[in-house]
């Protein structure tokens, strides 16, 4: 697969955690319903991965992922527009894990950050295991299964995109060098045609020779170009043009995505695990009393005491959730004390509501029918091992183990 399909594909999953709250909504499923209908993308429950934390507590996992697919589909995703599956039905995920670790130095796994931070703060579960320490690995094979170009992250993720970028760069070092490369490559230009290959060879000199970038994105384009060119030669000229080998796993770029901060209702990042959430799917009433008991700026301990909005979650919600108009009159109002915290929060409970009216109509189909969930996650884990079987072929056949 050449660079440029790479570019038009986007990968990204989520651990099954149950029912999602509004911060999941607002921090990454508002933008995949966006993405779906600008990319080729693959969504997968990530339950594999809720086995690295929780390998002790798995019971329920699958009750999770349905409540997680539902929270999806409930928010807009389409199974007509993306592919929507589960990571376990897909075992090549493990297989290709099992080949990239025995190329993935074991350095490169321990200096991840996210690593010691989540044995700092999860003191209470036993993570000296190799599931913890190679989940970057699997979130790696994860990526680079479907040859995705684009993985939206949240900045404390860009991390765990750059280690994939490593393990396809160091897999294609180790792999892509095939016998006759060189030899094999300058076929390949000849059937580009004259005009085409003169083209190709110009722009693979002046960025091999003098850095330029404009020659070596007019080279992808020519190479994007050509219809008389095999996968195979195409994947050689990409690598070549470089001046490394074949590109077997396309490296994958982090697509960082503005996300609304969505506070818990104590202030803090918004967590089941903090009983501080609002769900996705919550009845008017509760969210209401939620809402109406959600801490305010601490300053404003009587109704005439002007307070500081920014020092204020529910204004946070304001940001994610009111029109400019209305968080003019929240901001001034807090102020000047002309309006009282549950004056403010008024606003905030009728938006949250009219979202999560949206959410509730388009979930009740899948629960009254979880079949309809159970068709999609079926079909969708077909289509995704479709694809895997072929990344997985080539891997195969790159490393020596194919026994076509």
């Amino acid at each position: 697969m050449s660079s440029n399909d790479a570019e038009r594909r986007l990968v990204s999953g989520m651990r099954p955690t149950g029912r999602l709250h509004i911060g999941h909504y607002h921090g990454a499923l508002k933008n995949w319903v966006k993405l779906q209908h600008e990319f080729q993308c693959w969504f997968f429950v990530a339950d594999l991965h809720a086995l690295t934390t929780h390998y002790d507590d798995s019971a329920d996992i699958e009750q999770h992922t349905f409540d997680t697919v539902v929270d999806w589909l409930a928010a807009g995703l389409s199974p007509s527009a993306a592919t929507i599956f589960v990571q376990s039905k897909v075992p090549e995920h493990c297989e290709l894990h099992l080949i990239l670790s025995m190329v993935t130095p074991l350095g490169w796994l321990e200096r991840v950050p996210s690593y010691k931070d989540q044995q700092t703060r999860l003191k209470n579960r036993d993570l000296s295991t190799y599931g913890f320490l190679g989940y970057p690995l699997l979130q790696a094979a994860d990526i680079l299964m479907y040859r995705g170009g684009n993985v939206p992250v949240g900045e404390d993720q860009v991390a765990h995109v750059e280690l994939t970028r490593e393990i396809a760069r160091r897999f294609n070092h180790i792999y892509g060098r095939e016998p006759q490369f060189e030899e094999l490559a300058e076929r390949a230009i000849d059937k580009m045609g004259k005009k085409a290959a003169r083209l190709y060879r110009t722009a693979r000199k002046e960025y091999l020779e003098q850095g330029d970038m404009d020659s070596l994105e007019r080279a992808k384009a020519l190479l994007g170009e050509q219809q008389n060119l095999s996968i195979g030669d195409r994947e050689r000229l990409f690598g070549y043009l470089e001046g490394g080998g074949r590109i077997i796993l396309p490296e994958a770029k982090a697509l960082l995505t503005e996300t609304s901060k969505v506070p818990g209702l104590d202030g803090e990042k918004m967590s089941k695990s903090y009983g501080n959430a609002i769900g996705m799917r919550e009845e008017p009433s509760v969210v209401e009393k939620k809402i109406k008991t959600m801490m305010t700026d601490p300053a404003r301990v009587r109704r005439n005491d002007p307070g500081d909005p920014d020092k204020c979650p529910v204004f946070a919600l304001h940001q994610v959730y009111s029109d400019e108009e209305t968080k003019t009159w929240a901001a001034n109002g807090c102020r000047t004390a002309g309006i009282g915290c549950i004056d403010c929060k008024g606003p905030v409970i009728d938006a949250v509501c009219a979202e999560q009216a949206t959410f509730i109509d388009r979930a009740k189909q899948f629960e009254e029918n979880p079949d309809l969930v159970r068709s999609i996650l079926i079909e969708g884990s077909e289509a995704a091992r479709d694809e895997a079987k072929l990344t997985l072929d080539d891997v195969k056949a790159a490393v020596g183990i194919s026994y076509r």
